[in-house]
């Protein structure tokens, strides 16, 4: 449920539709393994995107559960039009961009 979360809001607040994504790195933190996010992502329509699933570095005191994704994508935005969606706690993990 998360990842389709996290997707669904990076495609909303940057206006995209599936057809311009060319591929997406999803990582997940090492107590999340009970499913690959690629799973939920094929769910909601990236069956013809190329998905990749990392796990996170396991750091001291890094933020539990947590998601992350990387969507690649064609687009005539500039960096400074593009949103960086970061949802419940992980908005801590980057304030200095998160929406």
């Amino acid at each position: 449920a998360a990842t389709k979360e996290l997707l669904l809001a990076i495609l909303k607040e940057n206006n995209l539709s599936r057809p311009e994504i060319i591929s997406v790195i999803l990582t997940a933190t090492p107590d999340l393994n009970a499913t690959f996010p690629a799973a939920a992502a094929r769910e909601i329509g990236f069956e013809s995107v190329p998905l990749l699933c990392a796990v996170e570095i396991d750091v001291p005191g890094a933020l539990p559960r947590v998601i992350r994704a990387m969507v690649t994508v064609n687009t005539e935005l500039k960096i400074d039009e593009i949103s960086h969606v970061y949802l419940g706690g992980a908005k801590a993990l980057r304030k200095d961009i998160a929406q």
